[in-house]
C-alpha cells in the first residue's frame, strides 16, 4: 500500500512531494499529501484572475436573468449520485456510517490492496432495479461491470469499478409539479440511464492547502449514477428535478437522500444557445452545490454569466471547464479546464460476473414498489386538494402516510391537509421535530376534526387540544371531558353570559351605542373570558348582537 502510495506521488513530484505521508493521529491513520508554497501560491492566483470581470458579471447577473430568454436559450442536464443505504459497501462486508473517525471503516478490499477480489452486494442490484422501475426506465436483462481507470489520491486501486457501455437501466423519464410561487406546471424531463458504481474515498484539506489527508471510510460505498437528458431550462426546473429525485429515492427507500452528507450529489452541465439554433452552446459543468436552492442560484449565475458573455460578442470565452459555486460570494468560479473527453480506458471488470436479470425476480420488485409521489399527488388532487396542498403532503413520506391514515380514520381531506400544513407543521417546525416523532395519531387528529366539526368544542380549543395531544398523547375524548371543555351550545347560557358582561361594562357599551361598533369584539372577548373559550363563537354573535342592539 505505501509503495504504491510513494510510486504514485513521485510520479509528478512537481504536484505533489511526500512529507511524512502516513501518521497517526488519535490512533486513526491518515495518508498524508503535501502541496508545494510554489503551487498554493499559483491556485491562489488562477483563482483570484479575472475578479473584476467577475465582479461586473455578478452586478449584471439579475438584469441579464430576467432577459436571457429574450433571444437566448439556457441548456441544462444534471449527473445526480445517490449513495444507497446498504448495510454494507458494495464488494466488502464493510459497514458505512456518515460522521465515523477517517479510516475505521477500512479492510483490505477498500484499500485496493494486491490480491483482494470484490464480492458484488446483491442490494445493490435490487436498489438500481427498483430505482430504474421508478424512473420508467428499459432495464439491461444483461449487464456488467468496467474498470474506470484514472489516478486520485483517494482512488487506492487506481480504477473505479462502474458501468460504462451497458448500464443496467436507460431510456426513462420523470415527471414532476412546479411549485406555484414559480408558476406551477407539469414537467417531464428524461433519464438518460442509470448505472451501478462504487465511491471514491475523501480528502480532507488542511486549513492552509498546504496539505491534503486521505480517509477511505467512504471507499467501496455503492452509487447510483442517473444521467438526465439536456431537458432543463432554468435553475427552477433543475432543482425540481433533483428534489423530485430526491423524494423518489426516499420512497424507495434506497437512500436517505441528504445533501448535506453527501448522500445526494449533482453535478450540473449548462450551455447556452440563441433561440431557435439546433447546435449546443459549449458545456460548462458546476459543482459544489449542497441545497436545492443554491443549485438554483447557481444555475441562475452561470446562465446570466454566459448569456452577458454572448451579448458582448465574447462567446469564445466560454470554454469548457469545471466551475464551484460559492455559496458566500454567489458565484462560480473557475475549477479546472477541461481540454477534452478524458480517457478512463474502459475496459470490462474482470474480477465480477455479469449482472443477470431475470422476469420474475423484475416482477417481484415491481409488486414491491410503493405508491411514488407522482401518482401521489395524481391521487390528491382528486381529493379536492389545492396544488400547494399536494405538493407539500407529498413532498414528505411520512407527513403523506399520516395525511393518508387521518382520512382513512374519517377525517375530511380538506381539513386534515389544513391542520397538518397549518400547526402541526409549525409545531414541527420550532421543536424541529419529524412527524413520526410527536405523540399525536392520525386517528386523535380525525377525532379532533369530527369534534370541531359538529360543534362540539370550538376551534380555539380544538387548537389548545391539539399541543397538548403532540406533546403527551392522549385521546381527544378523554382531554374534553377531564377538563370540561364541551363547547356551550345552550343559548339561555350564553345569553346570560352576556348579559353579565355587558352590566359589568356600562361605559364600553354606552360608547358601542353612540356608534362605536369596533367595541363588539371587546364584548365577545369577554363572553369568551368568562365561558373559558368554551361559548360557541356563532351562537355567541348572533346572541350578542341581538342584545346590543335592543337597547339602542
Amino acid at each position: 500500500m505505501a509503495l504504491i502510495y510513494f510510486r504514485c506521488i513521485r510520479m509528478n513530484h512537481l504536484f505533489l512531494h511526500p512529507s511524512s505521508p502516513f501518521t497517526k493521529k488519535s490512533g486513526v491513520l491518515f495518508c498524508t499529501l503535501q502541496a508545494s508554497h510554489a503551487q498554493v501560491a499559483t491556485q491562489v492566483n488562477f483563482q483570484n484572475q479575472g475578479k473584476q470581470k467577475e465582479k461586473s458579471i455578478q452586478t449584471a447577473t439579475k438584469k441579464t436573468l430576467e432577459h436571457h430568454k429574450h433571444g437566448y436559450e439556457a441548456i441544462i442536464g444534471i449527473e445526480t449520485h445517490v449513495q444507497l443505504s446498504t448495510l454494507t459497501k458494495a464488494f466488502c462486508s464493510c459497514p458505512y456510517l456518515y460522521g465515523t473517525r477517517p479510516n475505521t471503516t477500512i479492510c483490505p478490499i477498500c484499500m485496493g490492496l494486491p490480491g483482494t477480489l470484490p464480492v458484488l452486494n446483491s442490494k445493490v442490484v435490487e436498489f438500481a432495479v427498483k430505482l430504474g422501475l421508478a424512473l420508467n426506465c428499459e432495464l439491461s436483462m444483461n449487464s456488467k461491470f468496467d474498470r474506470k481507470q484514472y489516478f486520485y489520491p483517494d482512488l487506492p486501486k487506481g480504477y473505479q469499478i462502474s458501468q460504462f457501455d451497458v448500464p443496467i437501466a436507460t431510456k426513462g423519464f420523470i415527471d414532476l409539479d412546479l411549485p406555484v410561487e414559480f408558476g406551477g406546471g407539469h414537467r417531464r424531463f428524461g433519464i438518460t440511464r442509470i448505472h451501478m458504481e462504487e465511491d471514491a474515498g475523501k480528502l480532507l484539506h488542511s486549513e492552509t492547502g498546504s496539505y491534503s489527508q486521505v480517509d477511505l471510510n467512504r471507499a467501496g460505498v455503492p452509487l447510483l449514477e442517473i444521467v438526465s437528458e439536456p431537458d432543463m431550462r432554468s435553475g427552477v426546473e433543475a432543482a425540481e428535478y433533483a428534489a423530485e429525485l430526491q423524494r423518489l429515492v426516499r420512497y424507495l427507500g434506497v437512500s436517505n437522500g441528504n445533501m448535506q452528507e453527501g448522500s445526494l450529489r449533482c453535478d450540473v452541465n449548462i450551455s447556452v444557445r440563441p433561440t431557435g439554433q439546433s447546435q449546443f452552446g459549449t458545456k460548462v459543468e458546476i459543482k459544489n452545490m449542497n441545497s436545492f436552492s443554491a443549485m438554483n442560484r447557481a444555475i441562475d449565475y452561470e446562465i446570466s454569466r454566459q448569456v452577458l458573455l454572448h451579448r458582448e460578442g465574447q462567446s469564445d470565452q466560454i470554454v469548457q471547464e469545471t466551475r464551484l459555486w460559492d455559496e458566500a460570494a454567489q458565484k462560480t468560479f473557475t475549477m479546472r479546464k477541461k481540454e477534452g473527453l478524458a480517457d478512463y480506458r474502459y475496459f470490462p471488470e474482470p474480477d465480477l460476473p455479469e449482472v443477470v436479470l431475470v422476469k420474475e425476480y423484475i416482477d417481484e420488485i415491481r409488486q414491491s414498489l410503493p405508491e411514488l409521489p407522482e401518482a401521489k399527488r395524481r391521487r390528491y388532487e382528486k381529493l379536492g386538494l389545492s396544488m400547494q396542498d399536494v405538493l407539500f403532503l407529498a413532498n414528505d413520506n411520512n407527513v403523506a402516510d399520516f395525511f393518508d391514515a387521518a382520512v382513512e380514520n374519517g377525517a375530511d381531506a380538506k381539513l386534515a391537509a389544513n391542520w397538518i400544513m397549518g400547526d402541526i407543521a409549525a409545531y414541527l417546525k420550532n421543536e424541529r421535530r419529524t412527524i413520526d416523532e410527536i405523540k399525536l395519531t392520525p386517528k386523535e387528529l380525525s377525532e379532533l376534526i369530527a369534534f370541531i366539526k359538529n360543534g362540539t368544542i370550538s376551534g380555539k380549543i380544538g387548537k389548545e387540544i391539539l399541543f397538548e395531544l403532540i406533546s403527551k398523547g392522549g385521546t381527544v375524548k378523554s382531554l374534553i371531558e377531564e377538563k370540561d371543555l364541551v363547547q356551550i351550545v345552550d343559548p339561555a347560557t350564553i345569553g346570560a353570559l352576556v348579559d353579565k358582561v355587558l352590566a359589568a361594562n356600562p361605559k364600553q357599551l354606552q360608547q358601542y351605542r353612540g356608534g362605536k361598533t369596533k367595541l363588539q369584539g371587546f364584548f365577545a372577548g369577554q363572553v369568551m373570558k368568562e365561558s373559558k373559550g368554551k361559548a360557541n363563537p356563532m351562537l355567541l354573535n348572533k346572541i350578542l348582537t341581538e342584545k346590543l342592539h335592543a337597547g339602542s
